[in-house]
């Protein structure tokens, strides 16, 4: 009788509804991204008239008490085409001791401050033109990672990343293992109302700097011909990247009024190989930044400004000599949002661009977003 009640025990235990949904049950969540833009924006993934932005089908789950598993697929449309991607497939470990966490698979990079975040999170409709031009404007790829977050007062958070590189390469065949990342996170709080967070992040890319050209090849434009690839415009050898955010509410509560302040620095080097540094106009680094405040009036209505630069160039091979064009890419962003919920965001977005052909584009985007089922927290 006794074995048969703890037989009945521990069966129970494992049909319990709690164990299930732990183990058994993953959460899913679908953002959906919808949208009408007039006029097109250089170097943009939305094209004109109505499309599908970046749509999100997101499951996660703990596999058991050691590791948790996270899967996110998107769908976009670029005219008649539509796209699935994998953007998100990796194991992370859940009980190393001191603070330290490991990510297997394919994930977001850790680099600077908006790459870690999903799409959908974002302010505006699309990410900042320097994001757009030096890392395809959100970087995942396949790799692993390694996180150490120090028992301090202060938040310190310590990164590594061994990733493939295949979208931030400049060559067909390049190394197994292309791109190293490291990166420094530090937050703390001013007070009950205002806090702040600074990073520092460094990425080595080993396939980055362009070794040839061929004969009249234009580098930057024909990375435009593949911008629905994700691959990185222009790429190099190093890229540094400064970012830091300031978040205000009153008394620590965000749902009425907030504002938030953020910027980004990024510098590229390594561009291309030595043997072309004596050639007029040869890029030796290029820099780009964004700066952007966003403020939330009542619950439902926020609006924001976001500024950027990003520098690039173009190159192009006539006979036994190089050919090369510095450009400078300048975009201001206004935006007004509505919220209908937590889950559902309506906005209208105004973007000035003075692009790489010296024309300005001015682009009018009405965007929704809309999640539904599992949503998880976002990062600060």
């Amino acid at each position: 009788m006794n074995k048969k009640l703890i037989s009945l025990a521990i069966g129970s235990i494992f049909v319990s509804p709690v164990f299930a949904d732990t183990l058994s049950n993953p959460q899913i969540g679908v953002v959906l991204d919808g949208y009408y833009q007039d006029g097109q924006r250089n170097n943009s993934e939305r094209a004109e008239g109505l499309g599908l932005g970046h749509t999100e089908l997101n499951m996660s789950a703990n596999i058991d008490d050691k590791f948790h598993g996270a899967l996110t697929a998107v769908l976009e449309s670029h005219g008649d085409e539509t796209e699935l991607m994998l953007e998100e497939a990796f194991i992370e470990t859940l009980a190393l001791p001191y603070g330290v966490n490991i990510r297997a698979g394919r994930f977001l990079s850790d680099f600077g401050y908006l790459n870690n975040q999903h799409m959908h999170t974002d302010s505006f409709v699309e990410r900042p033109i320097a994001y757009r031009t030096y890392l395809g404007s959100h970087y995942y790829d396949d790799g692993v990672r390694a996180n150490i977050v120090l028992p301090t007062d202060m938040y310190v958070k310590l990164g590594v990343e061994a990733l493939s590189g295949s979208k931030m390469s400049s060559v067909e065949e390049g190394s197994d293992v292309g791109v190293y990342t490291s990166t420094l996170k530090l937050g703390h709080d001013f007070s009950d109302s205002s806090s702040w967070q600074f990073g520092l992040s460094y990425l080595r890319n080993k396939n980055g700097k362009v070794k040839a050209f061929e004969d009249h090849d234009h580098h930057a434009e024909s990375d435009h011909d593949h911008e629905h690839s994700h691959a990185a415009v222009i790429t190099g050898s190093n890229l540094y990247g400064a970012d830091l955010v300031w978040k205000w509410a009153p008394e620590g509560n965000y749902k009425y009024r907030n504002f938030t302040l953020a910027a980004e620095y990024l510098l590229l080097d390594g561009i291309v190989d030595s043997k072309f540094k004596d050639d007029k106009d040869s890029p030796d680094n290029l820099a780009a930044y964004y700066v952007s405040g966003v403020y939330r009036f009542n619950p439902s209505w926020s609006a924001g400004v976001r500024y950027g630069e990003a520098e690039s160039y173009d190159g192009h091979a006539h006979g036994d000599h190089m050919h090369f064009t510095a450009l400078n890419d300048k975009e201001m962003d206004t935006m007004v949002a509505w919220d209908s919920s937590h889950f559902g965001t309506i906005r209208a977005q105004f973007s000035r661009v003075d692009n790489q052909d010296k024309e300005t584009d001015n682009v009018f985007t009405l965007q929704y977003v809309m999640t539904f089922g599992a949503h998880g927290a976002h990062a600060f």
